[in-house]
């Protein structure tokens, strides 16, 4: 697991638009990196914020992120 923050990977991310074109792989990685973590931690606040999930709703929420879409 990385220990880079989001805001640090928000930084790397508009230090590279300096100097790169939209279609430069580093620059597309560095932003696909910005939005893992931004909604990783987004997700773990919600976690802290609520109360204890169902199994069903564990479930559910498991297979938004695994791609099932929203039943």
């Amino acid at each position: 697991m990385s220990s880079t923050t989001w805001r640090e990977a928000r930084a790397r991310y508009a230090a590279l638009t300096r100097s790169r074109t939209a279609d430069d792989p580093e620059l597309l990685e560095a932003l696909r990196e910005l939005k893992q973590l931004h909604a990783s931690e987004k997700v773990i606040e919600a976690v802290k914020a609520a109360p204890p999930l169902t199994d069903e709703q564990r479930n559910r929420i498991a297979a938004i992120l695994n791609g099932g879409g929203v039943a």
